[in-house]
């Protein structure tokens, strides 16, 4: 039950993205952006906790 589930959830998903690149390819363009800014600050935060953690832990 919980892999249909699992199914449905990512063929809504799909379904939703493409409707929304469809209907509005700025926007999606968009929302592609604000993601992978957000992964490249997340990375960016680990590389700067792991430079700090191999410091000692010093500021």
């Amino acid at each position: 039950m919980a892999v249909n589930a699992k199914k449905i959830a990512v063929y809504v998903l799909v379904v939703f993205a493409l409707y929304l690149i469809i209907t509005d390819p700025a926007k999606a363009a968009d929302y592609v952006q604000i993601g992978f800014e957000g992964i490249s600050d997340a990375a960016k935060a680990i590389g700067d906790f792991m430079t700090w953690v191999a410091n000692g832990g010093k500021s």
